[in-house]
Parts: structure tokens; C-alpha cells; sequence
């Protein structure tokens, strides 16, 4: 194989992508490829889930984004309009430094450029370009932007810019054709310029779904996305149903003219290689007083609230299960963990926040009990240890805390001012196109009479987990009035392509990462609801990475 695909949209190029992962890795093996790129649009939500199915299934993942960079300063809002308030560019990581870096680009489009869309510019490519490979991009590039409205001068000396920032071989003018007329266009400029500037050449497809048959259920998505039906006239489209997951040998017969551009591709993957630790701890060191170390202190507060839950003379059981607990916890590196969750339990009880007794396999735990984290006593209740923590646990151990729902955020803003606002953030969730949501979806886009739509809609049981696949299956009425009615056949069979897809982003009711260092060292951030920095990563992932994950609820 010599071509890997380095333009994929997935499923987290929200609303845009259709590609879910699940699918998209194995079709990819499916077509004789070793390696595969995903760069979706100005986030990074989906590089976790994407590394690991690739392992999974024996390919190379080479982690990247398509970046919005803007055309002046990140911080200007006024001074471009339309289709110039930003370019797209396509980064990929080369190592585990551009993998970092990366990070820090997509985070400050969010945290620093966010103007409609979360744009980077010049001066933060600059101060985080190494490590990391550029291509020009889609005719939304500036490259190509420039070249469609004569600039040639412009799109030159844009070209010459980006190869002096990323270095001679780090940078890479992109060919694309999707049957589009001004790709034509562009692409025989670009292979000019090429030439004269000495700027290697390099051909993608740009991905935005899998089979070339998903065309149709990903133009419905788009109009999801834009609030359109699928007969308005103008309206976002990808026209031509060419941005599908194609073969070496469809992409070579498109272009036989660029076979070193087509060798390139897999060239660039070669140099990709990024390797992602997980289960490494990365957990802030908690400040104890002079002349304790953190076990020390954690071992001082346990014997002085062993005292105090079961009086001045603990029985040697007690103490036994304490003394193996705490051997537990430090073998396995949770003591920082457990004087964090101390510590703001601590402040939240001082300052008359209602605190709850504990919840989960925590209760367990009698130094959890002793630190006073919970207030059921696992002895009297004869509560299982293990269940919380145990050497054969890889992951995080779960302390699940409820607060005052009134006043959960103070507690919050007591560990930011702790820690550092840097280290704390929210953690994103992803709202997807359920099974009752998907068919409501595609109805309105496919302009459906409500009632209609609702009554198919109202046929798929309100129940965790069900798929419209599995509501066919179980109800007679639904699956007889698919089989006869064309119009709820085509609504079905559209939902179910579109079914499960991340529709938005949200903040976690109870997630809050803290990290040993600024928290884009690890992850990348983006800007939630309310201005509110959330990670791009779920709590599942965060915990797989070693971050220390706070399950702070609020209770009534």
C-alpha cells in the first residue's frame, strides 16, 4: 500500500462528519490500507477513540486536525466578514512533540481566537509548529482561496510562509478533486507552483463519510447542521457524493498526473508516529506541613479519624484493615489522590455546604470513612475494599461526592483557586442523535408531515440503549408500516444511518479534571456553554489517561 488518506472528517466534525469510527477503521482496512489520519474541524473531541480503534484493528493512526487559522490576529472580531474570517489548514503530528503542540493550537482557537469558529493565527503556528506537518488544505485553504480570486502573488507568497514556518519538509500543497469544477482550477495552479517554488505536492480526498452510498444521509445531516430542508435550493451542499473513504486505485485513476503526490501520502504517514501512554498517573502533589511526606500525613489523619469514628482505642481488626488499606493506596500511587478529595470535602463541610454520605464502591473503603470522604462505616455494613480498589485496577479509583446543588460551585472555585485555573476544568459530555431524536431529525429536514414523523417516532420505545434496529425488531406495527409505506421506509433507513452520531457538546453535570500541570499539557480544551473551559475529551478518557476525574453531583 502506497497511499494512506490524511483528510478524514469523522463523527466529531459534528454535524459535518458522518464517518463514525467504529465503522470507518475497519473499512479502511477492509480497502488494503495500514494507515489512516483523522482531522476534524478545529477539534481534537475524537483522536482518543480513533488511536485506540486503530490499534485495534492493525492500523497506523496518524493524529492531526483541520485547524481555522484567521487572517489577521486571533483576537480581532470586526475586521473580516464571511468566508474570510478564517482559512482552514491541515496539521498532522509527527511525534509525541507535535501531538503536544497540537494541543495547544486546538486549545487557544477555543481559549484565545474563538470568532464563530475557534481560530488560531500566525503567531500561535509559529510558537507551536514543531513537530507537526501542514497541507494546504481544501479550496477553503488560503492558499487555494487566493488562487480562486486571482491572487496568484498572494497565494505564493502564502505558500512560502508556511513552508519558512514549518520547515522545507514539513510543509505540503494539497491536490483534490471532487468533480468540482474550481478544484480544476486550482489544482493546475498548484502543480505550477509547485515546480516553481520547489513545494512537494500531496493528494487526499476529503473525507466527510465512508461508503460512497452515505452520500445521501450525510447531505441530510448537513441540513440538520444548518436548519434547512433538503428542497431549499440554497443551502450547504458537498455536491457530487465524491467525499467518501476511497480506494488507492480510485484515487490513482483521478490522478494519474500526481503519482509522486499520491507516494507521498504514505511517506508522510511513515514519519507519523505517535504513541499515547495511558493509565500514566498524572495527578498533582498535595501540599502537606512541614515535616510530614504525603503518606505520612495521609497515615496521621487516618489514626486521628480512626479515633474518631470508632473511639480512643480502635481494635486491632480496625486497625489492620486501616493499615492494609492505606499500603493499598500507597502501592498503587492514589495518595495525593485521596488528600485531594480530603481537602475539598474538608473545605465544603467548613464552610456549611451539605456534603453527602457517599455513594459507589467507595463506601467500601474505612479510609475513606476515617478521612470522613464518606460517613458509612464499611465495617458495620461489611463493605467490600477490593470492589473500590485493588491492585488488578488499572484505572482511577471513583470517589463519587455529592453537594449542595446550591453551592457545588463553591467547592469548585476552592480547587481553582488551589490548583490554579490552568489545572482545573470541566469535563465535556456529547449529546447524540438518539434513536426517537434521528428520526424527528431527518422528518423535519426531509419535510415530512409532523404527524407523520411523530407517529413513527412515538413507535420506538422510550428505553436505555434501544437502536430503531432493534425497535423494527420488537415492534409489529413499526416494522408492517416500514414494509409498506415508501415515505416511512425512506425516513427509517435515512435515521438509521444518521442514528448515534454526536449531535453537540455539553458540560458534564459532575466531571472536573485536575492536573498536575496545565491540563493542555494533556488534553485539548474547548469552550462550552456559558464561556465554561471543558476538556475535549469524555470522563472515560480522562480517567484512561491518568488525570484525576472529581464525580462532584448535587443533590436537593
Amino acid at each position: 500500500m502506497a497511499f494512506t488518506h490524511l483528510h478524514v472528517h469523522t463523527e466529531y466534525s459534528l454535524l459535518d462528519g458522518s464517518s463514525k469510527i467504529k465503522e470507518l477503521l475497519p473499512r479502511a482496512k477492509e480497502l488494503g490500507m495500514d494507515s489512516l489520519a483523522i482531522t476534524d474541524h478545529g477539534v481534537m473531541y475524537g483522536v482518543i477513540d480513533f488511536y485506540k480503534k486503530a490499534k485495534e484493528v492493525g492500523i497506523k493512526p496518524i493524529l492531526g486536525c483541520e485547524v481555522y487559522v484567521a487572517p489577521g490576529s486571533r483576537f480581532d472580531r470586526e475586521q473580516s466578514r464571511g468566508e474570510d474570517r478564517y482559512y482552514h489548514l491541515v496539521l498532522l503530528a509527527e511525534n509525541n512533540q507535535g501531538y503536544q503542540n497540537l494541543m495547544k493550537i486546538v486549545t487557544r482557537g477555543f481559549t484565545e481566537g474563538y470568532y464563530y469558529r475557534p481560530r488560531v493565527d500566525y503567531e500561535v503556528l509559529e510558537k507551536y509548529h514543531e513537530g507537526l506537518i501542514a497541507l494546504s488544505a481544501c479550496l477553503a485553504g488560503e492558499i487555494p482561496n487566493k488562487i480562486l480570486k486571482d491572487d496568484l502573488e498572494g497565494a505564493k507568497a502564502a505558500a512560502l510562509r508556511m513552508r519558512e514556518l514549518f520547515g522545507e519538509d514539513n510543509f505540503f500543497l494539497e491536490l483534490q478533486d471532487h468533480g468540482i469544477r474550481q478544484q480544476t482550477m486550482v489544482n493546475t495552479v498548484i502543480l505550477n507552483m509547485s515546480k516553481e517554488l520547489g513545494i512537494p505536492l500531496v493528494v487526499t480526498n476529503d473525507v466527510h463519510y465512508i461508503n460512497e452510498d452515505d452520500a445521501v444521509p450525510h447531505d441530510l445531516l448537513l441540513c440538520i447542521q444548518t436548519g434547512k430542508l433538503v428542497t431549499d435550493t440554497d443551502r450547504m451542499r458537498y455536491e457530487g457524493g465524491q467525499f467518501f473513504l476511497k480506494s488507492e486505485e480510485e484515487m490513482r485513476r483521478l490522478f494519474p498526473y500526481a503519482s509522486e503526490a499520491l507516494d507521498n501520502t504514505h511517506k508522510i504517514a511513515e514519519r507519523c508516529n505517535v504513541e499515547i501512554v495511558f493509565g500514566e498517573q498524572k495527578v498533582p502533589k498535595f501540599d502537606v506541613p512541614e515535616g510530614y511526606d504525603a503518606f505520612s500525613y495521609l497515615k496521621m489523619l487516618c489514626e486521628k479519624g480512626l479515633r474518631k469514628r470508632y473511639g480512643d482505642n480502635p481494635s486491632e481488626e480496625l486497625r489492620e484493615r486501616m493499615n492494609y488499606e492505606l499500603d493499598t493506596i500507597r502501592t498503587m500511587g492514589y495518595i495525593d489522590y485521596f488528600l485531594i478529595v480530603w481537602d475539598f470535602i474538608r473545605f465544603a463541610k467548613s464552610q456549611g455546604i451539605a456534603v453527602g454520605p457517599g455513594r459507589g464502591s467507595a463506601a467500601g473503603s474505612i479510609v475513606s470513612y476515617c478521612l470522613e470522604i464518606t460517613d458509612i462505616d464499611p465495617i458495620r455494613y461489611q463493605l467490600i475494599f477490593e470492589r473500590f480498589l485493588n491492585p488488578e485496577r488499572v484505572s482511577m479509583p471513583d470517589i463519587d461526592i455529592d453537594f449542595c446543588y446550591e453551592r457545588r460551585q463553591e467547592v469548585i472555585d476552592y480547587v481553582y483557586r488551589k490548583y490554579g485555573k490552568d489545572k482545573v476544568v470541566q469535563i465535556v459530555t456529547f449529546g447524540t442523535m438518539a434513536a426517537r431524536m434521528a428520526v424527528r431529525d431527518v422528518g423535519r429536514v426531509l419535510a415530512i408531515p409532523y404527524a407523520q414523523v411523530d407517529r413513527v417516532a412515538k413507535m420506538i420505545p422510550m428505553e436505555l440503549g434501544i437502536t430503531i434496529e432493534k425497535a423494527l425488531k420488537t415492534n409489529p406495527e413499526l416494522k408492517e408500516l416500514y414494509e409498506e409505506d415508501e415515505t416511512t421506509r425512506n425516513l427509517i433507513d435515512m435515521s438509521m444511518r444518521l442514528e448515534g452520531l454526536p449531535r453537540h457538546t455539553s458540560i458534564h453535570a459532575a466531571g472536573v479534571v485536575i492536573g498536575s500541570k496545565p491540563l493542555d499539557e494533556f488534553v485539548p480544551l474547548s469552550r462550552g456553554a456559558d464561556n465554561v473551559i471543558t476538556t475535549q475529551f469524555t470522563m472515560t478518557t480522562i480517567e484512561e489517561l491518568g488525570l484525576l476525574k472529581m464525580d462532584v453531583r448535587t443533590v436537593r
